[in-house]
């Protein structure tokens, strides 16, 4: 009857180590660390506009952001 008791106990516990750890899924990520510079994130914009991935005023509103970015 006891080494039942202790089995159980310790079928619980690894079965609350299992269930908290796959409960982290939530964090955000607050900023992220471009590697570009600012010279080929402008290109690379200014190729999203011609192409016509981006309107003109999506690409003028980019623009104007990463230029602030980097003053």
């Amino acid at each position: 009857m006891r080494k039942q008791i202790v089995i159980g106990l310790i079928t619980m516990l690894l079965v609350c180590f299992t269930l908290t750890s796959c409960g982290g899924g939530g964090a955000k990520v607050e900023s992220q660390v471009s590697t570009q510079t600012l010279g080929q994130q402008l290109i690379d914009l200014e190729k999203a506009y011609k192409e016509g991935v981006i309107t003109e005023k999506e690409y003028k509103k980019a623009k104007e952001g990463l230029l602030e970015k980097y003053e």
